[in-house]
């Protein structure tokens, strides 16, 4: 009888989960991330064929939940997990700092290669001045503390690029130009890492820095803040003089400012500020365009006594609309705690409301990847079957390019031994902007309306020139429609083409 009961009340609780859930209107464009971190050491003391299939088998499983962006930390402090001649390897890799992979691969390279054919887009992730993590106890001959000791300063168990040095900027800047050069990645991320969180008792020591390189700045706070602005603003146009198409990105803790007396733009929360604790003014890079989009860090859950959900992810869209606007999830706290309107389900469908009333919203990164492949609390199953049931474009940038390639053409159907093929061709590009990267396949019943519009009606979007179709001894007419994407998902008109399938 017991368990009669319990079968009967988890049906209910899964029948109002998904019902809510099934009120969600998936969009067409929307940026939909996930990170992929190597400094909770995830990696360390595997082989490259298992980490090779740990990260296809995790890619695998975020395609199909409907991920179309990957965040991959490639520098977690001072160090690379991709072939470099400035940083040495990490130990997140190999165990051991400076050490080469054995057998030999770039994780980088082959992480571009993995997202790209998957269709998604990959960011490397790096931590701008963190020098040395809490848990390392060895560094390599070549890392920059050992080359310059007197460019970092100890806190609180780590080593810390001093952002009062100009020379560190410029630093962190060759490494930055140095992977948008080399490698065909799509963005370039920073989270939420600039100055160390406070610690109480403990000061930053920068005197010396303070004195010498103050520019006039009589207020220290202002100083430092000034540090980071400058970094931000030269780091960004350094990455769009190279490549242009390149997103630079950053992920903010997600509390710009408490509101209190003598602080007009704050949220009303209590806890460690962007502002006035890490001296970074992501207002300020988001309003001068000094970034291409911005994911504040909103991991708490609604009706948290110190920072609420609701009031944060409402405060930034009201602030921070002047660049795309992606909000950073946790999964494991999404659904470690009960919606506040309905004790039986979890507060995955309430946030997912959240995201679709706020207007300036434009997309999702999930923290962190690998709860959302574990399906921790039926997430990715929600993501797949429900609010990411559907492809979905990358938000617009028109402030980097507006203008959409031209649309394909030869459009044919093959029959070939694996039953019929869609073919086209892409457009010639004369510059960047006009290069198609992906293109988006639609279909249409005989009948129905082409809508454009509609993501329900996509069936793949590719970086291949091709795509197999579904066949069932020619009992139905359809319309494909097919069109070009470049580098920035500007979308092209509909080439189109019928086939009875």
């Amino acid at each position: 009888m017991i368990r009669k009961i319990l079968m009967l009340v988890l049906m209910i609780v899964s029948t109002v989960f998904y019902a809510t859930a099934d009120s969600y209107t998936p969009r067409k464009r929307e940026f939909r991330g996930a990170w992929i971190q190597c400094v909770n050491g995830q990696f360390i003391g595997m082989s490259t064929q298992k980490m090779q299939q740990t990260l296809s088998y995790q890619l695998d499983e975020l395609q199909k939940d409907g991920v179309n962006a990957i965040f991959f930390q490639v520098r977690a402090e001072c160090d690379a997990l991709y072939k470099s001649d400035l940083e040495p390897w990490s130990r997140f890799l190999t165990g051991k700092q400076g050490q080469a992979p054995s057998p030999y691969w770039d994780p980088l390279q082959w992480m571009i290669d993995q997202c790209h054919s998957r269709g998604m887009e990959l960011h490397a992730w790096l931590n701008p001045y963190r020098a040395k993590t809490k848990t390392t106890s060895a560094l390599a001959s070549n890392h920059v503390a050992m080359r310059h000791p007197g460019s970092v300063f100890a806190y609180d168990g780590l080593f810390i690029l001093n952002p009062g040095q100009p020379s560190n900027r410029d630093y962190i800047i060759k490494v930055v130009n140095d992977i948008v050069t080399r490698y065909d990645i799509d963005g370039i991320h920073m989270d939420d890492y600039f100055y160390p969180y406070p610690v109480a008792g403990l000061q930053i020591p920068d005197d010396r820095e303070f004195k010498q390189y103050n520019n006039g700045i009589t207020d220290r706070a202002d100083w430092r803040r000034d540090n980071v602005n400058v970094f931000i603003k030269e780091c960004g146009e350094s990455i769009h003089k190279i490549k242009p198409w390149v997103k630079f990105g950053v992920s903010p803790f997600g509390i710009y400012r408490n509101k209190r007396a003598g602080v007009e733009v704050g949220s009303n929360t209590n806890g460690t500020q962007n502002y006035d604790d890490l001296y970074a003014d992501i207002l300020l890079w988001v309003n001068n365009g000094w970034v291409d989009y911005s994911v504040p860090q909103l991991y708490w859950q609604i009706g948290h006594k110190a920072a609420d959900y609701k009031t944060l992810i409402e405060w930034w869209g009201r602030y921070a609309s002047k660049r795309p606007l992606f909000i950073g999830e946790d999964v494991e706290r999404t659904v470690k705690f009960a919606d506040i309107d309905n004790p039986n389900i979890n507060q995955m469908p309430a946030k997912f409301a959240l995201h679709q009333q706020q207007p300036y919203v434009q997309g999702t990164v999930l923290w962190y990847a690998k709860a959302a492949v574990d399906n921790v609390g039926n997430y990715g199953t929600m993501l797949r079957n429900n609010y990411w049931r559907y492809p979905a474009l990358q938000p617009r940038m028109p402030f980097i390019d507006s203008k959409a390639p031209k649309k394909p053409k030869k459009l044919a159907v093959v029959w070939t031994n694996d039953g019929p093929v869609l073919f086209w061709t892409n457009p010639k590009a004369k510059k960047w902007g006009d290069e198609v990267t992906k293109s988006v396949v639609y279909r249409f019943k005989k009948g129905e309306k082409i809508n454009l519009d509609d993501p329900s009606k996509i069936v793949g979007i590719t970086a291949e020139t091709m795509l197999r179709l579904p066949y069932d001894g020619g009992k139905q007419k359809y319309t494909y429609v097919v069109t070009s994407l470049d580098r920035l998902s500007n979308e092209s008109k509909g080439a189109k083409k019928k086939v009875r399938l």
